[in-house]
């Protein structure tokens, strides 16, 4: 099927949406004090609750993207939420990554969620290759899920092709961004990292499984 009609009504819905901005803003803040370690997550509860916990993944991709206008920190914030992943700077290095720096590369919604990754699957031993290779393992059935469902993992093709029918590229000119403004860009690029925080929460709740 192809992806801009499968997500077209999702899509619409995104701008329609009531956006609870200062019940998000708050839930960050709340993060940004206190941190992400200290939420432990209990695998027998989330795994009884996959679709749920799957929508709500989505959601928060969606919110956070639309609330900090990075695709890149929308989709790390859900999973880092969820799972009790990193700390705040890791939001703050998240900064360049949409549509990698803007210049036409990778979409947001999927480096943010290689980061994830790499939180969950990877070692602090900088020789542990096993969790090297369980990242890459993740990020390749990642990426391939990520294209099946968007049609790409290009920022410039999800745009022209899945999200507007156009590439705006709105950095390279303050007419780009008027119109990426004028046609919902940050209430549409919302979809990205939402459909990538629950394909990459998927990847994570399978892995726990496999390894349970």
């Amino acid at each position: 099927m192809d992806p801009k009609a499968k997500w077209e009504d999702r899509l619409t819905r995104l701008t329609e949406r009531n956006w609870d901005v200062e019940g998000i803003r708050a839930r960050l803040a709340g993060f940004q004090k206190n941190g992400f370690k200290s939420i432990k997550p209990d695998w027998t509860d989330m795994l009884a609750r996959r679709a749920e916990i799957l929508d709500l993944v989505q959601l928060r991709g969606e919110e956070y993207e639309y609330l900090t206008h990075s695709c890149s920190k929308g989709s790390l914030l859900a999973l880092m939420e969820q799972f009790g992943l990193g700390s705040w700077e890791l939001v703050r290095a998240m900064s360049p990554f949409p549509g990698f720096g803007m210049t036409g590369g990778i979409c947001g919604g999927v480096t943010g969620c290689l980061t994830a990754f790499g939180l969950y699957f990877g070692s602090d031993d900088p020789e542990n290759y096993e969790g090297t290779g369980r990242t890459m393992t993740a990020a390749r059935e990642f990426i391939t899920r990520f294209t099946d469902e968007l049609g790409t993992i290009s920022c410039p093709k999800l745009q022209e092709g899945t999200i507007f029918g156009h590439y705006w590229d709105p950095r390279a000119k303050p007419e780009n961004f008027k119109a990426f403004m004028n046609n919902w860009g940050y209430e549409k690029c919302s979809l990205p990292p939402g459909i990538g925080a629950r394909l990459a929460a998927d990847i994570i709740l399978n892995g726990y499984e496999a390894q349970a």
